[in-house]
């Protein structure tokens, strides 16, 4: 028997297989269009994600040659802040989804602290709930059609398990007369239309004390309430896959975002423990226990995981948007390196002067500065594509530093050393970099892949096959600093000069 996880991230969509020992035994993946109409702006389809999400389930099961009989549970993770909208009758979004680099919403609030101490974010462009609302304010009839229940909304988890629960062909043969309220009724037929509490968290509209949605911050958000999704626990049963696909029958047990799955797969169950994950973006969260801890660094506070029928545990997030996008971007826009493995062989042993701050959707954390703009500096005759990616990886190692001082000031304490994962931890130079940058330890676990681990474990957690332990973790490498901290200091100052040139030039061309 095996354990299926989805795990829909902000470029691909990979369905994953594994075994009872936790082995990946069969995988797929496909990647999906970015789409960026404008400055800022950035979107994707949600017809392709599900398409590809129908795909890569039925492609990691004929890899295998096994049907839904053989699968215990699905896990599912997911990119979190990135918003949909759509027709409850039909199925259709009645937009592209707005994807959780998106900046378009970032001049809603003239305050980005109200509600932190209710929501634990800040009131900017990143949440989802303020995406929710520009698309009811820009598709012609949506606000109306909301207030009448005929639309839906919710982040990427709830999107994907609306339709693998039935979507629209479910809801069809469901009594229209249900009205708003609890969307969860899979034992009657209709489509779940459900979210689970970490990426409830992600929207500016849950009360972390309460974890439900918030009369208030509804209606100061502008979404209607009717059509936000049932909030459950991230590890329990939630409903039955009903759509006639390959995994029809299969319970799903465990749903969380992606951030939060890292940490989970990381096994980071106690208080104190930490993880970063180096994806499109750097995410860095700290388990701070079953009380909610607000920063006063420029952290985000979030709900880590909940089990069915326990109190939730809480995190304290550094998330940084640009991390391995960064080095996308040097092989797509700028092109010059062929692929992103190749980084580590073409960077030079210095950076020859040269600094990169990737502001490509302004500073987020811990500077949260939507005014930024990406810039290069230090470039002379001297520089060439080896130093600036160089630099590109050093923006890495800088940008994580940033985030890993102000939990520390946050938390009252030094990190031991920071556990790692995602694609770019196969960068064994980076690694070395951070360690270097930071001054302290870099643990890469063997399991890399944490992210859709942490799903299939919460998910087997969800039916008992699993427990809450981290005896099996075992580390596939270990960097220690080798760098003398003379030279690390002069480096960061030097990246904190960098910073400062992409501060305010977003308003520099209201000022001319």
């Amino acid at each position: 028997m095996y354990i299926a996880a989805l795990d829909q991230g902000t470029t691909s969509t990979r369905c994953l297989i594994f075994d009872r020992d936790g082995t990946v035994v069969s995988q797929a993946q496909l990647e999906h269009q970015q789409i960026m109409p404008r400055k800022g702006w950035v979107e994707h389809d949600p017809n392709e994600i599900w398409t590809n999400t129908r795909r890569v389930i039925s492609s990691a099961m004929v890899e295998l040659d096994i049907t839904a009989r053989d699968v215990k549970a699905l896990g599912v993770t997911n990119q979190r802040e990135t918003a949909v909208v759509w027709e409850k009758a039909t199925g259709e979004p009645i937009y592209n989804a707005i994807v959780w680099q998106d900046t378009r919403t970032g001049g809603e609030f003239s305050d980005a602290t109200v509600w932190q101490a209710k929501t634990g974010l800040l009131a900017n462009s990143y949440p989802a709930g303020p995406k929710i609302a520009w698309i009811l304010d820009h598709v012609d009839g949506a606000r109306e059609r909301a207030e009448r229940g005929e639309l839906l909304a919710g982040t990427i988890d709830s999107w994907l398990v609306w339709n693998l629960t039935g979507g629209a062909e479910e809801n069809s043969d469901a009594d229209d007369d249900r009205g708003s309220g609890d969307h969860r009724d899979n034992g009657s037929g209709e489509a779940l239309h459900i979210t689970d509490v970490t990426n409830a968290s992600r929207t500016l509209l849950l009360d972390l004390h309460t974890l439900d949605w918030d009369d208030e911050l509804c209606e100061a958000v502008r979404v209607p309430k009717q059509i936000l999704p049932t909030i459950v626990p991230s590890i329990g049963e939630v409903g039955a896959v009903r759509h006639r696909g390959s995994l029809t029958g299969v319970q799903i047990t465990g749903i969380l975002g992606d951030q939060q799955a890292a940490m989970f797969g990381q096994r980071c169950f106690h208080p104190g423990d930490a993880k970063n994950t180096y994806g499109t973006g750097l995410f860095l969260l700290l388990n701070t226990g079953t009380e909610p801890k607000f920063s006063e660094h420029g952290l985000l506070t979030t709900v880590a995981y909940q089990q069915q029928g326990e109190k939730p545990v809480y995190a304290l997030e550094g998330s940084v948007a640009v991390g391995g996008s960064l080095i996308q971007w040097l092989r797509d826009q700028l092109g010059i390196i062929p692929d992103a493995a190749s980084s580590e062989s073409i960077a030079a042993d210095d950076n020859g002067g040269v600094y990169i701050v990737p502001a490509f959707s302004g500073l987020f954390a811990p500077r949260w500065r939507p005014d930024a703009a990406g810039v290069i500096v230090g470039l002379t005759r001297f520089a060439d594509r080896s130093h600036i990616t160089r630099a590109a990886l050093e923006a890495t190692c800088f940008q994580t530093r940033e985030v890993v001082e102000a939990m520390q000031k946050d938390a009252g304490r030094e990190l031991s050393g920071l556990c790692v994962d995602g694609g770019m931890v196969a960068n064994d130079l980076l690694m070395q970099m951070q360690a270097d940058i930071l001054g302290s330890s870099v643990q890469r676990p063997e399991m890399i892949e944490t992210t859709v681990w942490g799903a299939a474990l919460a998910a087997g957690i969800g039916i008992g096959w699993w427990e809450f332990s981290d005896d099996d973790y075992v580390a596939d490498r270990v960097w220690e600093p080798e760098m003398p901290e003379a030279q690390r200091e002069q480096l960061y100052h030097m990246w904190n000069q960098a910073v400062e040139r992409t501060l305010g030039w977003e308003n520099a061309a209201d000022d001319s």
